[in-house]
């Protein structure tokens, strides 16, 4: 949901859309830093949030961060640009962050892993009193991005020291993009095993539900509206529809189009009724 015109605004476009869960960002994306909230601001979130009953709200790093990267002064602003988004966070009460990995610009997935774990310690150990949830997006595997596999997501997070502030999102479109099949019964249940015994599925905490534009393993991030891409509805469906996700958050990244709230409203209809299937 858009933050324009003020993050608590979300609250109100998701309560319009009839949402039981939301993901914003909670600041300007094209912005390393931002002011700190404001008393009234965060007022009015609470009241929205109260008022709505819409939970949980999950937050989404911004794109500029980069905490696989061997340079140093990108690495040092991703630090510093992730432990305010985090702040704001707890100020908001926002149990979960999803957290784009970064990428390890050609050095290698070993060794972006281990700088990403490195800087992951480092704001553990400095905020030991913050409660959010940073949860690793599984990626699709475009160019160097690091997490395009269930072996790296687990690689990561057992380099991880304190792994109760850790968790996972999967992305629909990414991980068939990655190269996962699960559009059937016996394929999601391959893909369930596999997760279980790489990542463990107890790490994930959220789902993005995106169809992809992209064929199978093709590597390039393009999401589409569902049942209107490659994975189709019954691979959607799988995911909706599987007990162990029941109280989990399901979020909707679809194109936006030139009317955001109507592709929200139809691909949420759409979504409705894969899961009462």
């Amino acid at each position: 949901m858009s933050i324009a015109g003020g993050f608590w605004r979300a609250i109100h476009r998701g309560m319009e859309l009839g949402c039981e869960a939301i993901q914003i960002f909670t600041k300007n994306t094209n912005q390393w830093r931002a002011k700190p909230l404001e008393r009234d601001e965060i007022l009015k979130w609470n009241s929205a949030r109260s008022e709505s009953g819409i939970h949980p709200i999950v937050a989404h790093s911004s794109y500029l961060i980069n905490i696989g990267t061997d340079d140093g002064s990108l690495w040092e602003k991703s630090i510093a640009s992730l432990e305010c988004e985090l702040e704001r966070c707890e100020v908001l009460a926002i149990p979960y962050f999803v957290l784009h990995p970064g990428s390890h610009r050609g050095r290698g997935a070993e060794y972006g892993l281990k700088r990403a774990a490195e800087a992951l310690n480092r704001v553990h150990g400095e905020h030991s009193d913050w409660r959010v949830v940073i949860c690793i997006e599984h990626m699709s595997g475009q160019g160097n991005v690091l997490c395009s596999s269930l072996e790296e997501t687990a690689r990561l997070l057992n380099l991880v020291e304190d792994k109760k502030r850790m968790g996972v999102c999967l992305d629909t479109c990414h991980l068939f993009e990655a190269g996962y099949d699960y559009r059937t019964p016996r394929r999601y249940l391959s893909f369930m095993r596999q997760l279980d015994e790489t990542v463990g599925a107890h790490f994930v905490k959220c789902w993005h539900i995106n169809d992809s534009k992209s064929a199978l393993g093709s590597r390039v991030d393009r999401h589409q509206h569902i049942g209107q891409g490659e994975i189709g509805c019954k691979g959607i469906a799988l995911v909706l529809n599987d007990p162990q996700w029941l109280d989990h958050p399901m979020l909707l990244e679809t194109p936006k189009e030139k009317d955001p709230l109507l592709w929200d409203r139809k691909n949420l209809q759409v979504l409705r009724e894969l899961r009462q299937a």
